[in-house]
């Protein structure tokens, strides 16, 4: 049984330990999950309403695009586990001859490649996330606006922690082209991405206190 398949108290106490995984990534990814199954709820209860027939079209489509991701982040709490222990097996390696110093570095380096692909997919995957719910503070049901709002804010929280793990990861790394492209790639996204998050909380707290 995976981390994924833990029930809530455990999938914490296991955190809470001095196992090294679930860690920050792992745990990004269940509140981006957790995040994406609140605009999924958004969704299943604008779903089939008069009220909101002109968007039906349009919020099946989110809900279909929504379950999808939230799948695939809950698969990446494993992978993420899994991922980290080359790196974690890495660290313990010998160096103290110069053969073994760059054998550990060949292997450390290919490690932490291996270890960063997680939260690369965490902050693309959020961002994803995010453009939905932009559309559901318009389109969803106002009863259940304030899930789009909390549902962005984990969305926010499990993008920004997804690139806290790449971070780590990246400043280890000696291959310096490999890190200028990982930080061009997802540098732009964090970027709307925040920008986004903040809008839309703000939207649905103009609608709650209008």
């Amino acid at each position: 049984m995976g981390y994924a398949d833990l029930d809530c108290r455990k999938f914490v106490d296991e955190t809470f330990s001095k196992a090294p995984v679930p860690g920050g990534g792992g745990v990004a990814a269940l509140v981006g999950a957790l995040g994406t199954a609140l605009g999924g709820m958004v969704c299943n209860l604008t779903a089939g309403k008069k009220k909101y027939a002109e968007y039906e079209e349009d919020i099946q489509r989110i809900m279909k695009e929504a379950e999808a991701l939230k799948a695939s982040m809950m698969d990446m709490i494993d992978r993420d586990a899994e991922n980290f222990l080359p790196l974690s097996k890495a660290y313990g390696l010998p160096a103290s001859t110069e053969e073994e110093k760059r054998n550990k570095e060949e292997i450390m380096e290919a490690a932490l490649k291996t270890a960063i692909q997680v939260p690369v997919e965490i902050v693309k995957t959020s961002y994803q996330a995010i453009r939905l719910h932009e559309e559901l503070a318009d389109k969803g049901s106002r009863l259940a606006v304030s899930d789009v709002g909390c549902g962005v804010l984990c969305l926010k929280a499990a993008m920004m922690g997804g690139w806290l793990n790449v971070v780590i990861n990246l400043k280890s790394m000696k291959d310096q082209e490999y890190v200028a492209q990982v930080r061009e790639e997802l540098l732009p996204m964090l970027e709307e991405g925040q920008r986004l998050c903040d809008e839309i909380y703000e939207k649905v707290l103009h609608i709650l206190t209008k």
